[in-house]
């Protein structure tokens, strides 16, 4: 008996799962590559060679032999907008391979609107006007000849434009003599009359009434959450959504109770349509940044600053080059900005703002500036969602004050050729990941999904390549090794989130949040980043997600 419960013991201290024969890239201080883990519950519990782990193997262990391809950290993807990606699945898709002109657009809205409910939203998604053949927004007239009966409304891909017809019009109670709204504007002709064309903060101010019910939101967060955890993600940052932003926190507890929502959620007290009355409102509830669990915690009170990298409506600090009389828009000013923020940092909020221009980024540092002047805390970890336009003087500035920020890589690759048209030679400091590792600046990769694809590996491929898709470089002064990039979506985003000793890192005691890929990371050429895929996503010591399984 006593020999029996030895052995019991003995094997109780086995690990459930090891991983052997791999390339365990651990993002460690040393980023040490191993070849070997062991995982107990929700836990890594052992990192090291073959030999040593041999030891956590016992009669129920499961054994996964990798075969020499890698096994990374879950990826961390520090700002995405989890609600709004999931929604968008539920509308007609402007991405879908088959779509090419705007006649394709209208044949797929026709169809949706024959299948939805009379006086119910028709609702469209990823509308890129340099991606079809005509080369424009479509026009109020034409989605009024679609229906009268549908609000209808067309959302550019960055999230900062729509178009709606006559109905989603009147439906907002907007007509012509509708004043404009701070940092926004409603497109209009030469007769004053509405051209139905949405712009930042009008297009945002839409979703007061274009909302959305609890079981669409329900639908979103799940189709959101699977395919994250199938690109590798298991630790997201949300951005925010439209809306009532109390409600879609409400909803992202929810589904993350129900397991609904599977990966990890730093939630953004920040909103597509009304930031400062969500912040208010959080600020008067007493809730602060990291309440919550590991599951899902409360992240940063965030505001807007200035609008679209490629309106383009990013506000700067000269001209574009391709507009002498254009500066951008401009959200918020200075004091109201430092008011807001200024506040949250007084309750214990760390603070960020979306800031794409270099005039926007600099408002967003004097804002924090000034909040730790009159209010010092030494660790804040204040954030800067994008940073775009980053000069040299304002990544000085990051530096000394202790901002991260949250660059995004991929736009370089989607975009890069609309970005050297408008901005010139500041391409050169767009999202400049290199000047970042060389400062000693923590910066954390994201994607902005759903403005661009969530594959972590499109981002990765940006960042060491600095290549737009049709394979102009730009900005190549700016790229970083593989490591580089992976510690930037990976530890980085676990320290702009205070969460470094629990994840990001493949580390004894750590979470098992973990991903196999389909080959050798460190083997494969720079150039053939982007074809890397993920073959299995562990969360929390369980396997969600594994290529070619059958569920």
């Amino acid at each position: 008996m006593l020999l029996k419960k030895m052995l019991q013991r003995m094997d109780e201290m086995k690990a459930d799962i090891v991983f052997k024969n791999g390339e365990v890239v651990t993002v460690n201080a040393d980023n040490d590559v191993s070849e070997a883990v062991a995982v107990k519950g929700n836990k890594i519990v052992a990192v090291g060679t073959n030999d040593e782990i041999t030891s956590f193997i016992g009669h129920h262990t499961t054994v996964i032999d990798l075969e020499g391809k890698s096994l990374l950290p879950g990826f961390i993807d520090a700002h995405l907008h989890l609600t709004v990606y999931g929604l968008n699945l539920l509308g007609v898709n402007c991405t879908a391979p088959h779509v090419q002109s705007l006649q394709d657009i209208f044949t797929d809205i026709k169809k949706k609107a024959n299948e939805t409910t009379r006086g119910e939203w028709v609702r469209v998604w990823g509308f890129n006007e340099q991606n079809i053949t005509e080369k424009r927004f479509p026009t109020r007239g034409e989605l009024d000849a679609i229906s009268l009966d549908h609000p209808i409304v067309i959302t550019r891909f960055c999230n900062h434009f729509s178009i709606v017809n006559s109905k989603a019009l009147e439906l907002a109670g907007i007509n012509e003599a509708t004043p404009d709204p701070e940092g926004g504007m409603r497109e209009r002709d030469s007769d004053g009359r509405l051209t139905g064309k949405l712009i930042e903060n009008a297009h945002m101010e839409l979703f007061h009434t274009a909302s959305f019910t609890d079981h669409e939101l329900e639908s979103a967060h799940k189709l959101a959450s699977d395919t994250f955890v199938k690109a590798g993600i298991t630790s997201v940052h949300d951005a925010g959504g439209y809306g009532c932003s109390p409600d879609i926190i409400r909803m992202m507890q929810k589904g993350v109770r129900s397991g609904d929502i599977k990966v990890r959620v730093y939630a953004m007290i920040g909103s597509l349509t009304n930031s400062e009355e969500f912040i208010q409102t959080m600020l008067r509830a007493g809730v602060v940044t990291g309440l919550g669990d590991e599951k899902f915690k409360i992240g940063p009170a965030k505001l807007f600053t200035d609008g679209s990298s490629t309106g383009p409506t990013i506000a700067t600090r000269k001209p574009y080059t391709s507009d002498p009389n254009d500066y951008g828009i401009q959200y918020i000013e200075q004091e109201k900005l430092n008011r807001i923020l200024g506040e949250a940092h007084e309750k214990g909020f760390q603070i960020t703002a979306h800031a794409q221009g270099d005039k926007a980024i600099e408002m967003v540092i004097d804002c924090i500036e000034q909040a730790l002047e009159r209010c010092p805390r030494a660790d804040h970890r204040h954030r800067i969602e994008h940073a775009g336009i980053a000069a040299p003087n304002l990544q000085e500035r990051m530096k000394q004050l202790n901002i991260i920020p949250i660059p995004n890589p991929v736009f370089i690759y989607m975009n890069g050729e609309s970005y050297m048209h408008h901005y010139g030679e500041r391409v050169h400091v767009m999202y400049p990941a290199k000047d970042y590792v060389d400062k000693s600046i923590p910066a954390a990769f994201a994607s902005d999904a759903p403005v661009a694809d969530c594959n972590p590996f499109l981002g990765i491929h940006a960042a060491v390549n600095r290549m737009t898709q049709s394979g102009q470089a730009a900005g190549p002064g700016q790229a970083v090794d593989v490591m580089e990039a992976v510690r930037a979506y990976t530890y980085n985003g676990a320290y702009a989130s205070f969460e470094e000793h629990l994840k990001g890192s493949i580390e004894e005691g750590k979470l098992a949040d973990l991903v196999v890929l389909d080959r050798s990371l460190l083997q494969t050429n720079k150039e053939d980043m982007k074809h890397i895929s993920v073959e299995m996503t562990m969360l929390d010591g369980e396997i969600l997600y594994q290529k070619n399984a059958i569920y």
